[in-house]
């Protein structure tokens, strides 16, 4: 039986190589698909991969860690990232 954090993690694994693709079929630019993916990777690094239902108050959270240890812009495009 698999463990909840291997679950977690395969699960995330899908929706990343999903939102590459779509990143990708957008059109972006590659270094526009690389910072919005790293977000996603940071983001599910935060939250142990689990990502599907965050709560208004853990994003905040992530967000306000987040602009402690990087620049604006890095916090800009990790937002953006989570929006595509």
């Amino acid at each position: 039986m698999e463990s909840n954090a291997a679950v977690a993690a395969a699960t995330f694994a899908r929706n990343y190589q999903l939102h590459l693709n779509h990143l990708t079929l957008k059109g972006l630019q590659p270094k526009t698909v690389e910072a919005y993916s790293r977000a996603i990777r940071r983001l599910g690094a935060y939250f142990d991969h689990r990502i599907d239902a965050l709560s208004e108050a853990q994003l905040v959270e992530y967000f306000t860690d987040l602009i402690e240890s990087h620049s604006w812009s890095t916090v800009k495009l990790d937002l953006y990232g989570l929006k595509f």
